[in-house]
C-alpha cells in the first residue's frame, strides 16, 4: 500500500497542492486529473521520490517495489533492448550483473563461490530464471518483435524506444506502478495490449493521461486534482465527468429540489453500473457507487471552453468527390490512386499508422497541397474549414494580440466587445486576450485555431490531429461541439473516444489500398472482415 500524509507543494506565491492524504491500496488503478499546470506529473515526481514535497510523507513498505515510466528515451543508448526492459527491476538486474562477472573471472576463489551461491539464491527468490522470457512476452506484447530484442536502444525507432521504457515499467510484476501518460505513441493495438495488461494488473497504478477511453477502460478510481486538494471518487472518468457535471448544475440553480438531484444521481449510478460489465473489479465497484451520495461530489473549479460550430449556409447532396489522387513525397508515394466520394451527413474519421498520408490527403483537398495526379471537387453548397496538424505558420513572428489576430479571420468587421467576448468563452479571460499571438502555449494556439474555424460558419470541417496539445476539459468540449454540428467532418485523431463519438465513417489508407466502411471505430476495431482485408493490404 502507497500512503501520502499531509503532502503539500509550493512554487513561489503559487500553491500546486496542500494537506494531500490518500491511501492507494493494491488492485485498484487511479486516474490522476487536473487541468494542465495542476501539478499531476509533479505529484507523480513526489510520489516516486524525484520531487521533495515540502510537507508531508510518502510511506511505501520497506518490501515493496515501486516502478516508473521513464520519460527520457535516450537514456540507454548503448544497452541491449532486453536488457533494458530487466533493468526496470533494478536489484535483479544487479544481481545478474554481479553474478555475471563473478563466473567471468578467471582466479575463481572459493569466496567468489560464496557469493555466487549466495546470488544464485537471492536471483531465483526474485524470479531471475523467469526473466528473460517474462521481458519478451511485453516487448511482444507491445509490438516489438523479437529480432529487435538484441539491439542496442540507439538503433530502434522513437515510438520503439517509448514501447521499450513502458515494458521496462511493467516488468517484475511491481507493488506500484506510476505511468505519466503511457499512451503517448502507442498504436492502437498496443494501447489495446496495456489495456487488457492494466486491467488484469493486481497491485497499485496511478496514471495521468488524456486519452479518455484509456483511463475509462482500465481505471477504478479517479484522483482528481483541483483546488490545491487530491478527492479520491470511485469509478472512471465518464463517471466521474459526468457526476462533477450534475454536482455543478446543483450548485448553479440552488431552486431545485436536492432530492430531484438525488433521483438523478441515483439513476446515472444504476446505468454506469450497468456498462461497467466488461472490468474485473465491476462488483466491487458498483457496491461503492450504490454509496455515494450528492454531498460526496464537488462541482470542479476547472473551466470548460465553449466550442460551437454553427454553419451559415445549409449543406446540400453533393459534398466532395476524390478521384484518383496521387502523391509522392522526398521518393516515397504517400497516396496511390485515392478515390471516394463524401456524403451528406458523413462524418468521416481517416484512421490507421499511415499519418503521413492522412494529412497529405487533408492538405490536398484543402487546397494547401497539390496533388502529383489525381482531381477532387468540392460542391457548390459547401464551405471548408482547415484545422493543420502544423499551426506555426499562423503565429509565429506575429505581432499583434489576439483580438486583432482574431480579428484578421471574422467575417464581418466585428467590434472588439465581440471578439473579446468569443475568445472568453474560449477561455482567453480579461488582459490575456492583449498577449502576443507569438508567445503562445500549444494548447493556446489551438484553442485560438479553433476559434478561427468557429468563426468561418463553414459547414465542412477538416481537422488533422486537433486534440493534440489540448487538456482533457478542452478535448471533451471540442468532442461535444463535433457531436454537435451540422455539417459534414474529415478528420484524424490519436483519441480513440474521440474518434468513436464523432465518426459515422473510417476510412484507412494503407499502402496497397483503401478501407473504406459506413460505421463506428469500435464497429471497425471488432468486424473479422474489416481486419482480414487490412492484413491482405498490409501483407
Amino acid at each position: 500500500m502507497l500512503t501520502v500524509t499531509n503532502i503539500g507543494l509550493r512554487y513561489g506565491d503559487r500553491k500546486l497542492f496542500e494537506d494531500v492524504n490518500i491511501k492507494f491500496t493494491p488492485g485498484n488503478c487511479y486516474g490522476l486529473i487536473g487541468a494542465n499546470g495542476a501539478g499531476k506529473s509533479t505529484f507523480l515526481k513526489i510520489l516516486s521520490g524525484e520531487v521533495e514535497a515540502q510537507t508531508g510523507d510518502v510511506h511505501m513498505n520497506k518490501d515493496e517495489r515501486m516502478a516508473i515510466l521513464k520519460q527520457n528515451h535516450f537514456e540507454y543508448e548503448e544497452h541491449e533492448v532486453l536488457k533494458v526492459v530487466i533493468m526496470g527491476h533494478s536489484r535483479l538486474y544487479e544481481v545478474m550483473q554481479e553474478k555475471d562477472a563473478i563466473y567471468m573471472k578467471e582466479d575463481f576463489s572459493d569466496e567468489d563461490g560464496m557469493r555466487a551461491a549466495e546470488l544464485e539464491g537471492e536471483f531465483a527468490e526474485l524470479n531471475g530464471w523467469e526473466a528473460e522470457s517474462e521481458a519478451a512476452i511485453l516487448l511482444k506484447g507491445l509490438g516489438i518483435s523479437e529480432d529487435l530484442h538484441t539491439k542496442k536502444m540507439a538503433d530502434i525507432t522513437g515510438g520503439e524506444k517509448v514501447k521499450v521504457l513502458l515494458a521496462q515499467a511493467l516488468f517484475g510484476k511491481p507493488d506500484v506502478l506510476l505511468l505519466d501518460e503511457p499512451t503517448n505513441h502507442l498504436d492502437i493495438k498496443a494501447i489495446q495490449w496495456l489495456e487488457e495488461f492494466l486491467i488484469n494488473f493486481e497491485n497499485t497504478v496511478i496514471v495521468v493521461s488524456h486519452d479518455r477511453h484509456f483511463l475509462n477502460k482500465v481505471c477504478t478510481h479517479i484522483a482528481d486534482l483541483d483546488y490545491g486538494k487530491i478527492q479520491i471518487y470511485v469509478g472512471n472518468y465518464d463517471f466521474w465527468y459526468e457526476s462533477s457535471q450534475l454536482a455543478a448544475r446543483m450548485a448553479s440553480d440552488v431552486n431545485r429540489k436536492k432530492e430531484e438531484k438525488i433521483k438523478e444521481l441515483q439513476a446515472f449510478i444504476a446505468r454506469f453500473s450497468a456498462n461497467a460489465s466488461k472490468s474485473k473489479q465491476a462488483t466491487s465497484r458498483k457496491k461503492l457507487l450504490d454509496k455515494i451520495s450528492l454531498d460526496d461530489i464537488k462541482p470542479s473549479s476547472r473551466r470548460y471552453p465553449y466550442v460551437n460550430f454553427t454553419p451559415e449556409r445549409e449543406i446540400g447532396n453533393d459534398l466532395l468527390r476524390v478521384e484518383g489522387l496521387t502523391k509522392t513525397i522526398d521518393g516515397e508515394k504517400v497516396l496511390d490512386n485515392v478515390s471516394f466520394i463524401m456524403n451528406k451527413d458523413d462524418k468521416i474519421a481517416l484512421v490507421g499508422g499511415n499519418e503521413i498520408a492522412n494529412t497529405t490527403l487533408l492538405k490536398i483537398i484543402s487546397g494547401e497541397m497539390e496533388p502529383d495526379s489525381g482531381t477532387f471537387k468540392w460542391g457548390i453548397t459547401t464551405t471548408q474549414a482547415f484545422f493543420p496538424r502544423d499551426n506555426s505558420k499562423f503565429f509565429e513572428g506575429v505581432d499583434m494580440n489576439l483580438v486583432d489576430w482574431l480579428r484578421q479571420y471574422s467575417p464581418n468587421d466585428q467590434t472588439e466587445s465581440f471578439l473579446r467576448g468569443f475568445l472568453g468563452r474560449m477561455l482567453f479571460s480579461g488582459e490575456e486576450v492583449m498577449k502576443k499571438a507569438s508567445v503562445l502555449s500549444g494548447g493556446e494556439k489551438v484553442r485560438c485555431m479553433l476559434s478561427k474555424m468557429m468563426l468561418s460558419g463553414s459547414n465542412i470541417l477538416l481537422l488533422d490531429d486537433p486534440t493534440n496539445h489540448l487538456d482533457l476539459e478542452s478535448i471533451t468540449a471540442l468532442n461535444n461541439g463535433l457531436i454537435n454540428f451540422k455539417g459534414s467532418i474529415i478528420f484524424t485523431s490519436h483519441d480513440h473516444q474521440f474518434i468513436e463519438t464523432i465518426a459515422n465513417r473510417i476510412i484507412e489508407i494503407t499502402p496497397k489500398g483503401m478501407v473504406d466502411k459506413q460505421m463506428t471505430y469500435d464497429e471497425y476495431l471488432e468486424d473479422a472482415s474489416v481486419q482480414q482485408q487490412l492484413a491482405d493490404l498490409h501483407s
